[in-house]
């Protein structure tokens, strides 16, 4: 079955090549686990207990741990978001310096909220443990989604700080490259001659210019004999 050409020209769009590489799967994979991570608990992470109409936490009513899930949440889905859009004009930067400091940045950034979501699993975890299972009607749900998508958050930034790495490896400026333009011919160095490496040149002796010299002329010449004149006596 032949796909239509138009849904052919879609697929091998620029824009579908950049959404198809591991980078941008992980990088949108981490910002939908952030979002579910900070909109599960904003909208059910808050209820009110059996005897109280004031909203609690659900994890072990402690704020503290709604309030971290749902800041670090919002926090890397902006990042995600804005370093996505930088990988798009990663293509783009001619300078090689602004782009080494754009991936140990993204490497930087990557590591840190892989420990954040660490810390952050621990934290919600331990809140949810010490949790009674009956105090709240609802939430339990809520909670147990932020807690699973923080696990998956760790190993997704871990990846993603991986394939920047391989990025940074696989991108290394050539040590000794320049391009010099002579007499119209343009000649790439890779690198410099060795002094161990001899060139071999053809030795000219005054018989081979001699012979070149004679060959290259149009006309031959050949020596005249010197001439005796008999001189009568006196």
């Amino acid at each position: 079955m032949r796909l239509p050409e138009s849904l052919q020209d879609l697929a091998s769009s620029e824009a579908v090549r950049f959404l198809r590489r591991p980078k941008s799967i992980t990088r949108i994979l981490a910002g939908v686990f952030a979002l579910v991570v900070f909109s599960s608990l904003l909208t059910d992470g808050y209820q009110n207990t059996t005897d109280s109409p004031k909203l609690h936490c659900v994890l072990n009513s402690n704020r503290a741990a709604c309030s971290f899930a749902v800041g670090a949440g919002f926090l890397a889905f902006l990042s995600c978001l804005v370093f996505l859009a930088l990988d798009a004009r990663e293509t783009h930067m001619v300078n090689t310096h602004l782009k080494m400091v754009f991936w140990l940045l993204d490497i930087i950034l990557a590591v840190l909220w892989a420990i954040i979501w660490f810390v952050g699993f621990c934290f919600l975890a331990n809140q949810w443990h010490h949790s009674s299972p009956r105090e709240f009607l609802l939430g339990s749900a809520s909670a147990k989604a932020a807690i699973t998508f923080a696990f998956f958050s760790i190993f997704v930034w871990i990846s993603q700080a991986y394939l920047v790495f391989q990025d940074l490896r696989s991108d290394v400026p050539v040590p000794y490259k320049r391009s010099l333009d002579e007499r119209g011919v343009v000649l790439t160095t890779l690198s410099p001659l060795s002094t161990s490496s001899s060139v071999n040149l053809p030795i000219s002796s005054p018989i081979s210019q001699s012979y070149s010299s004679s060959a290259l002329s149009p006309y031959t010449t050949t020596p005249k004999a010197a001439c005796l004149a008999m001189m009568p006596d006196s």
